[in-house]
Order: C-alpha cells, then sequence, then structure tokens
C-alpha cells in the first residue's frame, strides 16, 4: 500500500512540470566588430540595398548623446584586425556606414574623433563616393578623417550606385584614398572596378544598361551578391536568379550564420541588428552588457523565437497563423522569403524585434 502514493506522487510531479511555460534564453556572443549607422538615409535608393536606404527616409541622424555613448560601449567588445589595431579588415574592427555617413560630414568626423578618444581600433568609413565632386573637396575631407584617427576606407562599386554617383567621382575617391590610407583602401567590389574601367565609364549607367551590355548569367560573375533587403523586390524583374518555393528553402541555414560575433550592425535608434539583416533588432545595443551576460528572452520576441528556435518553418507557420500566404512565383533566397515574412507581420501587430518600422515601408522605394 505504501507504494501507492508514491506513484500518484511521481505522476503528479511529472504533469505538474510539463505544464511550466519553458522560458527561452539566448545569450548574445560578445559582438568583435561592429558597423554604426549614423543614419539611413542616403544619397541613392539602390536596388540592392540590404537597409532599403534612400533619399526619402527621414533625415534622423544619430544624436551627438547617444553617439558617445554607443561608442564608449563599444569599446568594451571591438576587437583589432589580424594586423594590429591600425589595420583594417571586413570583419574586425568598427565601420561608420548608413545610409550614406558622409551626407552629415561634421557628424562623422565627430564620430572618428571619438572612436580615437575611446581608443576603438581598426576603424573605417564605408561610403558610394557622392561627395567626392572634385579634386580639393576630396583630399581634404579624407585628410580631415585621417587626421582625427580614422585608419582606412571602403569605397562601394557596383552597378547599383552607378545608377547614382558618376564613376569618374569613384576613381577620384580611390585615388585619394589610396594616396592617404595606402594597403587601409578596400574597393568593394573590385571585380566590378575593373569591369567599369574596361568600359570607360566616366558617368553614371541605369542598371538596365549595365544588364544589357553585360548579360543577365554575367551580372553577378566573380562577386560577392546578397539578395535581401530591397534586392529581391527590385530585381525579379530582370530574371537573373531562378526563384524557390517556400518548401525549398525552410530548411537552408542561413549563411552567414544569423546569430555571430562578427560583423554586427548598431543602427542611429540604438538597435541592435544581427548581420546583414536590416529590419530586425536583437535589442537595444545600449544594453549589450545585459543581451551578452544574462540574454534574451525570446517567449517576448517571436519572431526571432522562430528563426533562432525553428528555423524558417516556425516562422513560416507563425505566419500564416497571421495571414500570410506563400508568393505563387517563389522566392529568390531565403533572405527573400525571411524579409517578406517580417514585411507582412510588420503590419499585423507591434513586434519589438521588428524595427525599426520605416525599413519596411522602404523596401519598395
Amino acid at each position: 500500500m505504501g507504494a501507492v502514493p508514491i506513484l500518484y506522487f511521481k505522476i503528479w510531479a511529472y504533469e505538474f512540470i510539463n505544464t511550466l511555460p519553458v522560458i527561452m534564453i539566448i545569450k548574445l556572443p560578445k559582438p568583435i566588430s561592429l558597423g554604426l549607422l549614423l543614419t539611413y538615409k542616403c544619397s541613392a535608393a539602390c536596388k540592392h540595398c540590404m537597409y532599403a536606404c534612400s533619399q526619402d527616409w527621414k533625415a534622423e541622424y544619430i544624436s551627438r548623446g547617444n553617439l558617445h555613448k554607443l561608442l564608449s560601449l563599444m569599446s568594451g567588445y571591438v576587437e583589432p584586425g589580424p594586423y594590429g589595431p591600425k589595420n583594417i579588415n571586413l570583419n574586425y574592427g568598427l565601420h561608420f556606414t548608413g545610409g550614406e555617413p558622409f551626407l552629415n560630414f561634421d557628424l562623422l568626423s565627430e564620430a572618428v574623433e571619438k572612436a580615437e578618444e575611446f581608443g576603438i581600433p581598426s576603424t573605417f568609413v564605408e561610403t558610394n563616393c557622392f561627395w567626392a565632386v572634385n579634386d580639393e573637396a576630396t583630399r581634404e575631407k579624407l585628410a580631415i578623417l585621417k587626421g582625427r584617427g580614422l585608419k582606412g576606407l571602403l569605397i562601394s562599386v557596383n552597378p547599383f550606385f552607378l545608377e547614382y554617383v558618376p564613376f569618374e567621382r569613384t576613381e577620384r575617391a580611390i585615388k585619394y584614398g589610396y594616396e592617404l590610407f595606402g594597403q587601409n583602401l578596400i574597393v568593394y567590389q573590385h571585380e566590378y572596378y575593373k569591369r567599369f574601367r574596361s568600359r570607360n565609364i566616366r558617368d553614371r549607367m541605369s542598371f538596365e544598361d549595365f544588364i544589357r551590355a553585360e548579360g543577365r548569367s554575367d551580372f553577378a560573375r566573380n562577386t560577392e551578391f546578397f539578395i535581401s533587403g530591397r534586392a529581391p523586390y527590385k530585381i525579379s524583374q530582370y530574371n537573373i536568379y531562378p526563384k524557390y518555393k517556400a518548401m525549398h528553402l525552410v530548411d537552408r541555414h542561413c549563411n552567414p550564420p544569423f546569430i555571430r560575433s562578427w560583423h554586427n550592425h548598431v543602427d542611429n535608434y540604438g538597435n541592435f541588428v544581427p548581420g546583414y539583416c536590416g529590419g530586425l533588432s536583437l535589442g537595444s545595443f545600449y544594453n549589450i552588457d545585459e543581451l551578452t551576460d544574462e540574454g534574451i528572452d525570446l517567449d517576448e520576441f517571436p519572431v526571432l523565437k522562430h528563426i533562432i528556435c525553428e528555423d524558417f518553418k516556425g516562422l513560416l507557420s507563425f505566419a500564416k497563423d497571421y495571414g500570410y500566404s506563400e508568393s505563387r512565383d517563389g522566392y529568390l533566397s531565403k533572405c527573400h522569403l525571411c524579409v517578406d515574412i517580417r514585411k507582412y507581420l510588420a503590419g499585423k501587430g507591434d513586434f519589438r524585434e521588428l524595427k525599426p518600422e520605416e525599413f519596411y515601408k522602404r523596401l519598395d522605394d
């Protein structure tokens, strides 16, 4: 008889434990490299933009007070490149970006100076070179930034920027960038730079004309191209890439990894943006110590929870509960599926991880 109460107790305990809510906590890896978006406003509205930047964004630059706070926090995490703090690397150090950081040169200059004061290593700025209108102005701006502590320069070169920025300005910035920063000048991507030079391009060229000249199959030859952000909505019409049903994409792992320590971003609102995933926030970078030491309660962030724990099967099922329908035409990439789901959900509820809200409104710019 004495065994019966024990058996009942075991059954009761099992049932009780399995009815308790499961608290799902994930601690973020400590970020070793970061990009700081000074603004989402840009001089261009490129078809490939991961962050859906354009001229139509509100000119909401990071405030100077918040700039100093963020840089102070970043100084405790950012690590130098493999060749030391005076050299740059895409996946180490800190880069200033946007939007277009040169739209507010005074703010950019202050950001560079403060980063140097905080001892942040391997700093560089990413730009589309719209501002390189003549030799004197170009050299002067780069000299000011170098004088305030900037270690390097990344110049974006691709057929999307070519629609907005005359190639002669890009070449001018490269010329003086190399003169001032030497090996700490990165031309991204060099393949397109070579192609533009071989065609003796001086001014702008539409993407349509570039595709016509190069051929669809050769558009991305020997280059790196992420079909995310605005890209899926703007390049579909050119039939460059095949499309896939959602079922063929949901089990693929994010590449690069979704949660990682390198090359994450912080925007002007303080959102901690994972990698290249525009419109998605892991939380406020002002709370970075808590995010890495205590973690995120994923039950409070269902979109993040489904991406992290169930990959895209869970996210797709979750979205369907809100009325999302899969595209009959299919998707160009897993990133396309992800951003399309998030774009839909952003209009259906208050998901704190889907920030900034304007990102989802600017995908069609």
